[in-house]
Order: structure tokens, then C-alpha cells, then sequence
């Protein structure tokens, strides 16, 4: 097999919806808490005559296989890991997404940081520290999609990354919350 038939199909749906959920968190600006939404069928919405009123969707029509992002009121636990690890979702829901602020350090820093509090302390103050926002969504079927914003350093503009393989450990715990 070439290597372009081993790449995972591109879900353009998954995709825009990953981007949809990027620009809301973004609207929102830098230093916010983790955000966990629900993906479900847009016609599922729709189709419910008490949804579809209070969300103004009455008498329209969902595009086939469209998504929407429902953002969840708030995690189940503090810590990310835990609440995803206490998540289970409904047969309506075919996706999830999580939105999350995080630090990223040259490899160098990363090998010798301590595990826990001390070494997120020491992550904080590291002089060439990133700032970023990992957006990633996934699909019961496996499917995945990210975006990584990274915070403009001072006087410059942020910088964005895509793709479906950014942050192969929270695409396994989405994954999980389907078991």
C-alpha cells in the first residue's frame, strides 16, 4: 500500500465542525477552562419539534450529514482526564469534542519536567513556553479532527495547525467515552 492509502479518509463534515467549535472557544479569548461539547446529527435537532422551536429551527430543513456542536454546561470532574473517564453518551450523539488550553515546551524542557503539580509550575514559567488551544473532535466510527491555535507571541499573530493525528492520547480518550 502507498502511504496515501493508509491516510484516514478526510471527514470534511468533522472537520468544519472542529473549526465551528475553534472559532467559538476563540471568540471567547485565552484563560478558560476545558470545554466539552456534544456532535449530534443536526437533523436529529431539527426533526424534534421542541428542540427545533427553542433553538429557531422550526420548519427548516438540517444539510444531509451535518453536524451540530452542543456545548456541554460543564465537566464532570476538574482535572480532564477524570471527567472523560466518567463520560458515557446517548445513542443520539455521534460525536464529541473537548476544546483545551495548553503549554507546549522545546523537547529539551519537556524530558526533564516531574510528573504532577511541580511540573506544570515549572511548564508555566518556562522562558520558551507556548500557549496554545487544542481543539479536538472524534466520531463513534473513529474518525478524528483537530486544530491546534498557538498564542501569538507579543506582538505577532497566532499561528494554526490542522489535522486529524495533533493529540493522539485525547483522540483515544474521546474515543473511550463511546465504550
Amino acid at each position: 500500500m502507498t502511504e496515501a492509502a493508509d491516510a484516514p479518509a478526510i471527514d470534511f463534515v468533522l472537520d468544519a465542525v472542529t473549526a465551528e467549535i475553534e472559532s467559538y472557544v476563540s471568540a471567547r479569548g485565552w484563560d478558560h477552562a476545558a470545554a466539552l461539547f456534544a456532535l449530534v446529527e443536526t437533523s436529529t435537532l431539527v426533526n424534534d419539534p421542541d428542540t427545533a422551536a427553542s433553538l429557531g429551527l422550526a420548519g427548516t430543513e438540517a444539510p444531509a450529514g451535518s453536524l451540530t456542536p452542543v456545548e456541554q454546561d460543564e465537566m464532570p470532574a476538574p482535572d480532564l482526564d477524570d471527567a472523560l473517564a466518567q463520560i458515557a453518551w446517548p445513542d443520539e450523539v455521534i460525536g464529541c469534542a473537548v476544546s483545551q488550553e495548553i503549554v507546549l515546551l522545546p523537547p529539551d524542557a519537556e524530558q526533564d519536567l516531574p510528573d504532577g503539580a511541580e511540573g506544570v509550575a515549572i511548564a508555566l514559567a518556562h522562558p520558551d513556553r507556548r500557549e496554545a488551544r487544542l481543539v479536538v473532535s472524534v466520531r463513534r466510527d473513529g474518525r478524528s479532527s483537530g486544530i491546534l491555535r498557538l498564542r501569538g507571541l507579543e506582538g505577532e499573530g497566532d499561528e494554526v495547525l490542522y489535522g486529524s493525528s495533533l493529540a493522539a492520547n485525547l483522540v483515544a480518550a474521546l474515543h473511550a467515552t463511546f465504550d
